[in-house]
């Protein structure tokens, strides 16, 4: 008679064979017929690793000794990565090449499973950062009751306390964020222009009162992050500028923008290759921020062209309409996509794209965009399983995917973005 096996507690070690990789900077290994997702491990290799996590399903743990090693292990770059340490990043044991291949796999998983699609994906390196380190303008930072800055641990809202961060830009690493006091705060947002010489940092209260700020130690503004997400100037301005393809872009400091310094540029001219836009055309930016690539689609689409944006983020609309003031033939409409894809139902538009959240677009977006009689579709995407997820409802209502682009635009983290083209079938 077989007698059922008894879940190991947290805490237990178990010996694993690591099988394969798993989206989310987890691989995969199983302890008899339970499966354990491991981090700080690579597969093939075999490992002790020590439970953090149970559910009904699976387990969650770290590889806390490595028995025997994968051959694209390397020696982690920082010495505060690691089991129970800082949860900034996923991969630094693994060479880049590594990383690469395991975030190809994940995207090729995801698409076969979700979207029942097979196609082998290749993830390409961005130029500039070619160790994989130091190109993160953005860093966001927790702070302790003594107002001491420091990073996250993985699933935890503990701090690891580090005196720098090896993937951080070296101008967001001028500001001194960690080793400066910040009494009264509960998280610090550290932002470097990364084709520009602006910083900014944005101090978030614990309470209601905002406290005497300290100064950063490099030029920067101070910013207040309010309830909602939406910033208030301390000291100095509210943005920062960058610069893509010879045109200026304003950004909020605490607004979106793509974090590693080449990708704006890299990511602008991937769409206009794959939506190929012609003078004359209508073209949608959803979810179009401050204006990246509706400034790119408007000079190709020229002045008898349209570009229709859309943006849900107030001072993102303000920045769009700022940066585009120039180009008559674009329109910025703040809002819901959703709703202002309805008011557009009876607009005549030749191509699109977006970008939108890590939630993805969604079944109301793609309905809507389906039926808009588009040609070409340009979706930009930073998470595998949703963009899988919508890449299928676009199959259900007759749009092929006929090009897909992977950008190593996260390096030593589980991310990567990606941009999908979808054609009318």
């Amino acid at each position: 008679m077989s007698v059922a096996r008894t879940m190991p507690e947290i805490g237990a070690r178990i010996e694993l064979r690591v099988e394969g990789v798993a989206h989310g900077g987890w691989c995969v290994g199983r302890d008899g017929d339970l499966v354990v997702f491991v981090r700080h491990t690579l597969p093939g290799e075999r490992v002790i690793a020590q439970v953090t996590e149970r559910t009904k399903r699976f387990l969650r743990a770290d590889a806390v000794e490595v028995l025997e090693a994968s051959p694209d292990r390397v020696e982690a770059p920082c010495r505060f990565a690691g089991p129970g340490r800082c949860g900034g990043c996923d991969w630094q044991h693994a060479s880049l090449e590594a990383q690469r291949r395991m975030k190809g796999e994940v995207v090729a998983e995801q698409l076969r499973r979700i979207a029942g699609i097979d196609r082998e994906v290749a993830v390409e390196e961005l130029p500039g950062t070619p160790d994989g380190l130091g190109w993160r303008t953005r860093v966001r930072y927790g702070v302790d009751a003594e107002g001491r800055a420091g990073l996250r641990r993985h699933r935890s809202h503990e701090l690891e306390h580090v005196d720098t961060c090896v993937i951080a830009h070296p101008e967001v690493e001028r500001l001194g964020v960690t080793r400066l006091p910040w009494p009264g705060v509960s998280e610090v947002e550290a932002v470097a222009s990364g084709s520009g010489g602006d910083r900014a940092v944005i101090a978030a209260p614990s309470g209601k009162r905002l406290p005497a700020l300290p100064r950063p130690e490099a030029s920067a503004a101070v910013l207040r992050r309010l309830k909602g997400g939406r910033t208030q100037a301390v000291r100095g301005r509210k943005g920062i500028r960058e610069y893509v393809s010879g045109r200026e872009y304003r950004v909020a400091a605490g607004g979106f923008w793509q974090v590693h310094p080449a990708a704006a540029e890299t990511l602008t001219a991937a769409v206009l290759e794959a939506l190929a836009p012609e003078p004359g055309q209508t073209a949608l930016d959803l979810y179009c921020g401050a204006g990246l690539f509706a400034g790119a689609l408007a000079e190709a689409v020229g002045e008898d062209g349209r570009v229709m944006g859309v943006e849900g983020q107030h001072e993102a609309v303000r920045d769009a309409a700022h940066n585009l003031r120039d180009l008559p033939q674009v329109r910025i409409e703040g809002g819901d996509v959703a709703a202002q894809l309805r008011e557009w139902s009876d607009l005549r538009a030749d191509i699109a794209v977006l970008d939108p959240p890590r939630a993805g677009a969604g079944p109301e977006v793609v309905s809507a965009l389906t039926a808009m009689r588009l040609r070409r579709i340009a979706y930009v995407s930073c998470d595998p399983a949703t963009l899988a997820r919508d890449i299928a409802a676009f199959a259900e209502a007759g749009f092929r995917l006929e090009n897909l682009r992977a950008f190593d635009a996260f390096p030593m983290t589980h991310h990567v973005e990606c941009l999908a083209l979808l054609v009318k079938a």
